[in-house]
């Protein structure tokens, strides 16, 4: 495969010359030659051949003990000042970051071969689309990539001699955990890695750059990277309009991506389409609309908890074509993890390789085990999941996990009030994440981690983005979390999430009425359709309410958490706090 263009031609030249390896292989998006690399990577064990008539084209990995997570704290906004960065980023100083890893990555592909992965973000060539080079020594990396990126080719004859590529660097040096770093130059359109070879670490097309890189990107040239599902609602007409989400993890987000309407709406005709389940790119579309893309090509899920009840479309979506990680290798060729079923099974290997036996209690997935699953397996995925031109949002969604305060769904009054909406998104911990339960964690658009730049000039970008767009999506907030005294939720979830989507669409095209109250507008309990469930309209009305004092409370957690942002918090956010105020003491 030739390269023509000299940038790409000289970054590759300067990687080689950092990282000195045995031999440099261009990734060409060939079939013939991934299945080259997967058979050396099975010659040496990087991977594991499953089943192929059980789970055809699927393998399996382990990731080494110390390396099975993102890493937050070592990952940092390599910005041309602190300032830029913002106080909910970790900053370090280019030149410093820069010389940090020259050091770290001097000579660790020695006795190694070099891939090059040219790389698209988007549909190739489509208007939302962005490229990247990607450097890498690890074949696993190669394969992932080729399910979540479109690669190869194609990409570098879309680049042509264009100087705008995301320059990527991976090497897997040592694994050693005291010298990982995921550093992040988002005025260099740069990325790099290194000791690490965990997914979430190491495919630089996924949050690096599809999120840190591109929240950046899109503040300079007027559009959006962000942390969100995007999902089509068809109704019994065959009209599909389309919703975007964001949710902090353990929110229920790529169960709502692939949703499953409850029975009673099947039987009329509603159908739901999956077009993402983690990013959306979101632009302005000629007729003054946003429009939203899903820049990957596949799913990168997390295993356990994933079932035939809690998310079926998921599940098959990895019946062919996945690499499975860190999950239960069993010896007939295919794989288990907790959550998968009921019968754990017995004489297996556990997620580092050695023989698990259940009744230990220890789990023999990682709770952070994955699948890397092609898109186009989804048994829900969308007609227009690759339209070039991206699907136009009705409705934008934030949500979080809350026993108490955040009724099951209200909408913010305009625009602005719904940036507020998604500015003070929050979630309580639960037993599992932490040891203590109910702290409440601010995870503004479900971006904090992900944000390539400061987070109080991320939300006036969402402003200024508002007032660029003649029909504004509506901007609503759901809490599927409600729990009542025992501790149980209250609301069902999952397929019957939907009855609270129709109530969303009715609203966005103004065939329902609402309650005005102090935190924006609630349903009038009969306007959502209960029809075929199990569920009291008192208690419905229950989860409806806004606790005014529950609601103070917050305030005084909003005003907490907008204190580290300082004197860059957009006066359009402060107006909205105020009425906020205000209102609850009405």
């Amino acid at each position: 495969m030739e390269c023509k263009n000299q940038q790409v031609k000289d970054f590759v030249q300067q990687s080689a010359d950092l990282l000195k390896p045995d031999q440099i292989v261009w990734i060409d998006g060939s079939e013939e030659q991934l299945e080259a690399l997967r058979q050396q990577a099975m010659a040496t064990g990087e991977i594991v051949k499953l089943d192929q008539e059980k789970l055809p084209n699927c393998y399996y990995h382990r990731t080494a003990v110390n390396d099975v997570a993102r890493v937050e704290a070592r990952t940092f906004i390599c910005s041309d000042t602190k300032e830029h960065a913002g106080a909910t980023n970790n900053w370090m100083a280019p030149a410093d970051a820069y010389a940090m890893t020259d050091e770290i990555m001097r000579g660790k592909m020695a006795g190694r071969t070099m891939y090059v992965i040219p790389f698209s973000m988007g549909v190739v060539g489509s208007p939302f689309s962005k490229i990247g080079i990607e450097i890498t020594d690890s074949i696993y990396v190669v394969l992932n990539m080729a399910i979540m990126t479109r690669t190869g080719e194609k990409v570098l004859e879309a680049l042509g001699d264009s100087n705008d590529f995301v320059r990527g660097q991976h090497a897997k040096c040592d694994i050693d955990e005291e010298k990982r770093y995921i550093l992040q130059f988002p005025e260099d359109n740069a990325i790099r890695s290194c000791n690490s070879g965990y997914g979430g670490n190491v495919l630089l097309g996924k949050k690096c750059f599809a999120l840190r890189i591109a929240s950046y990107q899109g503040r300079k040239e007027g559009w959006m990277a962000e942390h969100m599902l995007i999902l089509g609602i068809e109704n019994p007409q065959g009209e599909t309009k389309y919703v975007a989400a964001a949710f902090p993890s353990a929110c229920g987000k790529t169960n709502l991506a692939m949703l499953i309407p409850p029975e009673g709406y099947r039987a009329k005709g509603y159908k739901v389409w999956t077009v993402g389940d983690d990013i959306a790119w979101i632009r302005l579309g000629p007729d003054g609309r946003f429009y939203a893309q899903n820049p990957e090509a596949g799913f990168f899920g997390v295993a356990p908890g994933t079932n035939e009840k809690s998310n079926p479309n998921a599940l098959a979506s990895t019946r062919e074509g996945t690499i499975f990680t860190n999950v239960v290798l069993k010896d007939d060729g295919t794989v288990w993890w907790e959550g998968l079923d009921k019968n754990p099974p017995t004489g297996q290997l556990n997620w580092k390789g050695e023989p698990w036996d259940p009744a230990t209690g220890e789990k023999g997935a990682h709770p952070n085990s994955r699948f890397t699953a092609p898109a186009r397996n989804c048994p829900c995925i969308s007609p227009e999941w690759e339209n070039p031109n991206g699907v136009p949002l009705s409705a934008i969604i934030f949500g979080g996990r809350r026993a108490k305060t955040a009724p099951l769904v209200y909408q913010s009054r305009d625009w602005d009030h719904g940036v507020f909406v998604g500015s003070i998104m929050a979630s309580e911990t639960t037993a599992a994440a932490t040891g203590a339960v109910g702290v409440v964690r601010r995870d503004p658009m479900a971006m904090l981690p992900f944000c390539g730049y400061h987070m109080a000039d991320y939300w006036q970008h969402w402003l200024d983005m508002g007032k660029l767009i003649k029909t504004q999506p509506k901007i609503f907030n759901v809490n599927w979390f409600r729990l009542d005294d025992e501790g149980h939720f209250i609301w069902p979830g999952f397929g019957d999430n939907m009855r609270v989507l129709q109530w969303i669409m009715a609203r966005c095209f103004d065939e329902v009425g609402a309650v005005d109250t102090p935190i924006g507008y609630v349903p009038n309990a009969e306007d959502i359709n209960l029809e075929g469930l199990d569920f009291s309209i008192d208690t419905l009305k229950d989860i409806l309410t806004v606790d005014k004092d529950l609601w103070r409370e917050e305030v005084a957690g909003i005003h907490e958490f907008y204190a580290k942002f300082g004197d860059r918090i957009p006066a359009e956010l402060k107006a909205e706090l105020a009425k906020l105020e205000a209102n609850l003491e009405k």
